[in-house]
């Protein structure tokens, strides 16, 4: 196919994506309201009291939107995740294209499961960190958009690292990757593991910390899949 060719592909691919998000994402603000509950149960079972605030008029709606957004985006991962197999599946082996539903299921569970880790076990650990710094006099009260804000973020970084596996075994496939050069370089990668943690997470050891051992383990997982699968293709070769 000719270059112009696959950037038209490319083209309608990425507007299929955009037009399944936006559907979903206005289909999820007619329910933002029982997901903004969702998001304020950490709140609920705290140490330290919190007061959430309203300091502008248009807060809430402009929460719920980006709320619709984030989970219209989440809800169309197994579509954006087709899209780009489909995209990249005529380059690849008639062998290799039987893949495409383990491949898309993996990568949206793996993002489920980092999400779910942050939100159950990151972000309360991470309020009660910094409530704590409060001194008895002061009292906690937060902007309801920064409390979100804050969330989000960790929610969103926790399920993209967890994406690792996912993205061993696609460059394992194409042979960009492989398990002995994951291992030589291991020392290293655990460096770099944990300086991701410190920019990617708010700036306090604990959630760094429970940021850098998930992705330690996860990087120990992308041997193991490197090597089953370098393996399974040279068996096949």
């Amino acid at each position: 196919m000719p270059f112009l060719e696959h950037l038209e592909e490319l083209r309608w691919r990425f507007l299929k994506i955009i037009s399944v998000v936006f559907v979903l994402t206005i289909v999820t603000f007619f329910f933002s309201d029982y997901i903004l509950n969702f998001f304020l149960y950490s709140t609920k079972h705290l140490k330290y009291d919190i007061n959430l605030q309203v300091l502008k008029v248009q807060t809430i709606f402009i929460i719920k939107l980006e709320i619709a957004l984030i989970i219209g985006i989440v809800t169309s991962l197994p579509i954006i995740f087709y899209q780009i197999w489909a995209f990249i599946a005529p380059g690849l082996l008639k062998k290799e294209k039987k893949y495409v539903v383990p491949v898309i299921l993996f990568a949206t569970l793996s993002f489920l499961a980092g999400s779910s880790f942050a939100y159950f076990i990151i972000v309360p650990y991470a309020l009660e960190f910094f409530l704590s710094l409060a001194p008895p006099s002061v009292t906690n009260n937060i902007a309801i958009d920064f409390y979100f804000g804050f969330i989000i973020r960790i929610i969103l970084v926790f399920g993209v690292v967890f994406e690792l596996p996912v993205l061993s075994l696609f460059l394992t496939k194409i042979g960009l990757l492989t398990p002995q050069f994951l291992r030589k370089y291991r020392c290293y990668a655990i460096i770099i593991v944990f300086i991701a943690a410190a920019l990617l997470t708010p700036p306090d050891p604990t959630t760094q910390i429970m940021l850098g051992i998930p992705l330690v383990f996860l990087y120990e997982v992308t041997i193991w899949i490197s090597y089953f699968f370098s393996k399974k293709k040279d068996n096949s070769v």
